[in-house]
C-alpha cells in the first residue's frame, strides 16, 4: 500500500476516534453508567477494506478475459484465487465433475 493510502487511512481512524470522543450522546451514557457505581472501559474495533475502483472498461476487459466464469466481477475471482480457489471454463458438469469450482487439494 502506498504511503498516501496509508496515511489516509491513519486519517480515517483519527477521525473515527475522535468523533466517539467527542460525541456527547456517548458521554451521556458513559455518566449515566458512572451513575449506576460502574467503571467503563470502551473498546472499539474498526476493520477497514479497501477494494480499488475499476472503470467500467477495465471491468467488461476482466470479464471476457473470464469467459465461463458466470455472474462473477474481476473483484469476485480474485477473491476466490485468494482462498486458492479457481473458476474451471472447461468442467461439463457431468455426473463425475466436481463442478466448475475447485479449491486447494
Amino acid at each position: 500500500m502506498n504511503p498516501k493510502m496509508r496515511n489516509l487511512i491513519q486519517q480515517l481512524g483519527e477521525a473515527i476516534h475522535e468523533t466517539v470522543s467527542d460525541s456527547e450522546h456517548i458521554a451521556n451514557v458513559v455518566r449515566s453508567i458512572h451513575a449506576e457505581g460502574f467503571d467503563v472501559l470502551l473498546m472499539l474495533e474498526a476493520t477497514i477494506g479497501l477494494n480499488e475502483v475499476a472503470d467500467a472498461a477495465t471491468e467488461a476487459e476482466a470479464s471476457d478475459s473470464a469467459p465461463g466464469a458466470g455472474p462473477f466481477t474481476a473483484q469476485d475471482l480474485h477473491f476466490l484465487q485468494s482462498l486458492r480457489i479457481r473458476m474451471d471454463p472447461d468442467a461439463d458438469g457431468g455426473p463425475d465433475a466436481e463442478g466448475p469450482i475447485s479449491g486447494p487439494r
